[in-house]
């Protein structure tokens, strides 16, 4: 084991390392002469954040936390000190009366439970992200850890400001969190020989060249690589190290009551120079006088994928005051698994009513994809 100096003068040469690489990508013009040398430095930047993840981990300096999920789906709020995020949790939950804080060793998250179209939607209120979270400043990295295990991520701006979102978008994005996009197509088959073949699916507008490239920096020498669409250098490393969290999320901005008329066309000014679109992807409250939370609310639910499922319970008839609740595209065989016990052993077949169904009663299998508020009675064994 190593002694706790020479970790840390390790930990300073890495850090160090990462410095270079990083200056030399930024100074490096990107063109097709110097795309794969960029995506070499890429790679190889992204293995040396990697070791000093492990090695930080490792001698105590950022263990991952867990939270323990609740209900049918997990937010979080994400944003600095101060921008309102507990009284946001307070005013959808009522956070403080019924349910306590998780405690942490260093870390105290506060969550509420959301009641909404009978779904149970946890929401966590982690403590203020500062810039270095990522690198582990405030316990950062046990606040990102906790981020990465939830559904949805809702950035909370101030109405004054809007910048803050571009350093909690990078300290997202260097704990390997990606947000409102795929993960790319990549599959890596190794093989005895042969180097590295690419094979591409579509256009490719990098250089198979630079595709080898990366490859090499992450130890593959012979291997079939199969990419799908059409990726940049960085969702080709994210696709190689596979080890990205791909998550959805929404910007809430508040304390709107704070500003004037006039002001209102500079903040959506600020939101759409970073690709927000202040109709359709923020929603604008004031927490504290507890306006906009109906279409937070709304919100939460549809980027969620949230959806209702009326079970018709046999001798009881339908119960539309505790639906089952599921995500957009789930199946019959989702319903059994969420329901339990042992309705999957004794399953026949099932009937569905509403949306999804081309007559009332339609009997399906397994495979049948629910909708929102369908009606749906299950046939079992005896």
């Amino acid at each position: 084991m190593l002694s706790g100096e020479t970790a840390h003068f390790r930990t300073m040469g890495l850090e160090a390392e990462i410095e270079e690489l990083e200056e030399e990508i930024a100074n490096t013009p990107y063109n097709k002469s110097t795309e794969a040398h960029i995506g070499r430095l890429k790679a190889k930047l992204a293995e040396k954040k990697e070791k000093l993840e492990a090695q930080q981990a490792g001698s105590g300096g950022g263990g991952g936390y867990s939270v323990k999920q609740q209900g049918d789906a997990t937010v979080a709020l994400v944003g600095f000190p101060s921008v309102g995020k507990s009284t946001i949790v307070n005013a959808l939950t009522n956070a403080d009366s019924e349910v306590g804080a998780y405690e942490f060793t260093t870390l105290d998250v506060n969550p509420g439970m959301l009641k909404y179209r009978g779904a149970d939607i946890q929401i966590l209120d982690v403590p203020g992200l500062i810039e270095g979270a990522a690198g582990g400043r405030g316990g950062g990295r046990e606040v990102l850890s906790v981020i990465r295990s939830t559904d949805l991520v809702v950035f909370v701006l101030s109405a004054f400001e809007i910048d803050q979102y571009d350093r909690l978008y990078d300290e997202l994005y260097d704990n390997k969190i990606r947000l409102d996009t795929e993960p790319p197509h990549i599959r890596i088959s190794k093989k005895i020989k042969g180097g590295i073949d690419v094979n591409t699916s579509g256009e490719l507008e990098l250089d198979h060249d630079t595709v080898r490239q990366v490859l090499r920096e992450q130890g593959y020498v012979n291997a079939d690589v199969t990419i799908r669409g059409d990726p940049d250098v960085d969702e080709l490393v994210d696709g190689v190290l596979d080890n990205r969290v791909y998550l959805p999320s929404l910007t809430v901005v508040n304390k709107v009551d704070l500003i004037e008329p006039s002001y209102a066309e500079t903040v959506k000014n600020a939101l759409r120079e970073r690709d927000i679109d202040p109709e359709e992807d923020a929603v604008f409250i004031s927490a504290h006088e507890e306006k906009g939370l109906d279409a937070l609310k709304e919100r939460l639910w549809n980027d969620l994928d949230l959806i209702r499922i009326y079970m018709d319970k046999p001798g009881r008839g339908v119960d539309y005051e505790e639906p089952l609740i599921l995500r957009r595209g789930e199946t019959v065989d989702d319903a059994l698994d969420r329901l339990g016990g042992d309705m999957d052993d004794r399953f026949r077949f099932a009937r569905v009513s509403g949306p999804s169904a081309k007559h009332d009663d339609q009997q399906v299998g397994r495979d049948h994809e629910l909708e929102d508020e369908d009606v749906l009675r299950l046939i079992v064994r005896r």
